[in-house]
């Protein structure tokens, strides 16, 4: 079996998620810039204050792009699904394949990322962690955490100025043999920290007794991946850099904690605090805060199997105090469950999940 789709379904055990499917969603992939209605599809319908945009696979990390009003959604491999890269539009609640599309454009830049071997497969890939850096007006990097024929962090351009989004891929960096890779920064000179989960050729049972999995890896550009020395921790998952580069916050899902790393040290300082979830990615929310989503934990004792579901919760976590206040979530019995990310866009929360047919938003509290 991929090893991807093994960790979709060990996540959900150690998180107590319910990975049920939701019923009637569609198995062709949306033509390019087309609009489909959500509340076409069988049980799309909205759920007390969760409002649905179904028809997407597996959409696990969300980011604004820029001032365009547009979200950009990753779209995880799985049974039978490739890898995407969705746009979707919170106007209209529409989207449509950005990458790769009925026309993926491929131009490595050699000079820029040399040690990269080759364009990416388009049929062997799997789009995860998400971020993005407009270097331009209407242009922006966009680097993804990638699973398939290679774990590398697979690296994009992204032209906003005209009418439609154009997204090209442009190089690779790979990353270090026996890694599970989940969410990429970027730091301001072009290079990113990206977290290790794990090692997959290891097992997925240490995660949940809470064991050092992963660590934080660093690249900067004409050098080589290195380890962050002093960032070991269980899950090593969602993962943000404060403006200065100078902080590196993680999602460290095996202990449920979100840890902040002072760069400006060596070993990097750590300081955490504990939330009451199986925290996913990590997002800048309002101004000084980040925000994080995921799972309820229960105990095993207590839940466990694929039959236990627990409900999600957000959680804003204040970036200097790191003081922490749940904003928002739902209980176990809506449609969209394992939800994996949180993203604040005007009023709204939007959210995510590593398996599923859909994304979500409600109304901020």
């Amino acid at each position: 079996m991929n090893t991807n789709k093994r960790i979709l379904g060990v996540l959900a055990l150690i998180g107590g998620l319910t990975l049920a499917g939701c019923a009637g969603a569609s198995d062709e992939e949306p033509e390019a810039g087309a609009a489909p209605e959500a509340a076409a599809i069988d049980g799309c319908e909205p759920e007390g204050n969760l409002t649905y945009v179904c028809g997407l696979e597996n959409p696990e990390d969300l980011l604004l792009l820029g001032d365009t009003g547009s979200i950009l959604v990753s779209g995880m491999s799985g049974q039978d699904v490739d890898g995407h890269i969705y746009l979707v539009d919170p106007e209209d609640d529409s989207f449509r394949v950005l990458f790769p599309g009925e026309s993926p454009m491929l131009a490595h830049d050699a000079a820029a990322f040399p040690e990269c071997p080759g364009p990416l497969n388009l049929g062997d890939f799997s789009a995860h962690g998400l971020a993005l850096r407009e270097y331009a007006d209407g242009r922006f990097d966009l680097y993804i955490t990638s699973h398939g024929e290679r774990e590398a962090i697979e690296i994009f351009d992204l032209d906003a100025t005209g009418e439609d989004v154009a997204a090209t891929w442009r190089g690779c960096v790979v990353l270090p043999d026996n890694t599970f890779a989940n969410s990429v920064a970027i730091l301001s000179d072009g290079g990113f920290v990206t977290t290790k989960m794990m090692d997959p050729t290891v097992g997925f049972g240490a995660i949940g007794r809470g064991e050092i999995t992963g660590n934080v890896y660093e690249w900067h550009p004409g050098g080589e991946v290195f380890m962050m020395e002093g960032t070991e921790l269980s899950g090593a998952n969602g993962i943000a850099v404060s403006p200065d580069d100078r902080f590196v916050y993680v999602a460290a899902f095996g202990t449920r904690e979100i840890v902040r790393f002072d760069r400006s040290e060596t070993p990097a300082a750590k300081s955490a605090v504990p939330v009451d979830i199986t925290p996913d990615n990590v997002r800048w929310g309002d101004e000084g805060k980040l925000l994080t989503a995921g799972g309820n934990y229960v105990s095993p004792e207590e839940c466990q199997g694929p039959d236990c579901a627990t409900g999600w919760s957000i959680v804003e976590v204040d970036a200097e105090t790191l003081e922490v206040t749940r904003v928002g979530g739902a209980d176990q019995n809506v449609a969209i469950q394992g939800v994996s990310s949180a993203l604040s866009v005007g009023d709204n929360f939007w959210v995510g999940t590593f398996n599923g047919d859909r994304v979500a938003y409600l109304p901020k509290q």
